[in-house]
């Protein structure tokens, strides 16, 4: 384990893990979603919640991907270029007691993800590195494949100096917020 000196730590806001603490190390560009702003991110999917396939495309942290367990979550799916924060999720996985079978963590880009055999989810949560293209290239492959099942929610993060937000046609803008330096949004596919 590193450092605690170059550990950040976070709270899981809600379910079964409330207020247990989580950890994740100092790697340049990491920005985990704040407390706030995933709590109000989980009330929005309360309905949606329970036993739904997620995946936590850029995961970072694993913030989210650990609150969607917490919250009763049937399977979450991590991806993370970066080896590092894998193995730290991993490890912090463990220390909270999840289930081996509910969680996959997959070490690749996101695109290259995307660009794989796809697999369909309830709920996807794209918090691309600000200052990129990868939100709207992710959104664009979400579409494009049959990772979205109908209804799906699809929450989105961007920094509020970002151009708009574009999202496909197929998708409805549900909710919008600001927290600071960050919008936020939830987004649904046609199907309910």
């Amino acid at each position: 384990m590193s450092n605690h000196s170059h550990t950040g730590q976070l709270r899981i806001i809600g379910g079964k893990w409330r207020h247990r603490k989580v950890t994740f190390p100092a790697v340049e560009g990491l920005r985990p979603t704040p407390d706030r702003i995933r709590e109000t991110l989980f009330n929005w999917l309360t309905p949606f919640i329970e036993g739904a396939r997620c995946l936590d495309l850029f995961a970072g942290s694993g913030a989210l991907g650990m609150e969607a367990l917490s919250r009763g979550a049937g399977t979450v799916v991590m991806v993370e270029h970066n080896g590092l924060l894998i193995s730290h999720i991993r490890g912090q996985l463990e220390m909270l007691g999840a289930a081996p079978m509910q969680t996959q963590l997959v070490q690749s880009d996101a695109l290259s993800y995307l660009r794989g055999q796809a697999q369909p989810f309830d709920i996807v949560f794209v918090d691309a590195p600000f200052q990129s293209e990868l939100l709207t290239s992710s959104c664009r492959l979400l579409d494009n494949a049959a990772w979205l099942l109908p209804g799906a929610r699809i929450y989105l993060e961007t920094s509020t100096h970002a151009m708009p937000l574009e999202i496909p046609a197929r998708w409805h803008m549900l909710k919008h917020k600001r927290a600071g330096q960050v919008d936020y949004y939830l987004a649904g596919m046609e199907g309910h």
